[in-house]
């Protein structure tokens, strides 16, 4: 699709809604997302005679979505011992949804489904004064849907 610089909407990366589902509930919005790829194996096979090679395709291996966010004593903290105790086994749906300039969520939602695979709660540093940020790595299960 050609650039066409008259659109109102843009691509920046604060300009998205991330949100995490597990088990049906909402655990609210997250600041940073990163993977989610949908990759895939590379299977070539090399025909006799020197002849050009014919790519075959390969078996689709979507990337783990590790997800981040301020951490708040109110709100997260009740939900770390459910995180905690549900590594590896917590079903989890991982929501992405652009936003116009006014912050207003348009077109269609990104959704991965997997098991949460690791809880990183804050780091501590007593000398820092950097933001105390909770992590989640999610292993996805199959391609994403759009909706």
């Amino acid at each position: 699709m050609p650039y066409n610089p008259t659109r109102t909407h843009s691509a920046r990366q604060d300009q998205w809604n991330v949100g995490l589902h597990i088990g049906g509930n909402s655990y609210g919005l997250w600041d940073k997302k990163t993977g989610g790829e949908v990759d895939s194996d590379e299977v070539v096979y090399w025909p006799g005679g020197m002849n050009p090679k014919i790519v075959l395709g390969g078996r689709v291996t979507p990337g783990n979505i590790t997800l981040q966010k301020l951490f708040d004593g109110v709100d997260d903290a009740p939900y770390l011992p459910t995180l905690i105790n549900g590594a590896g086994k917590l079903s989890c749906k991982v929501t992405l949804r652009p936003l116009d300039l006014d912050g207003n969520p348009y077109g269609k939602t990104v959704i991965w489904s997997g098991k949460l695979k690791r809880v990183l709660v804050p780091d501590v540093d007593s000398e820092a004064q950097s933001p105390a940020l909770i992590e989640l790595e999610i292993v996805i299960e199959g391609v994403p849907t759009v909706a």
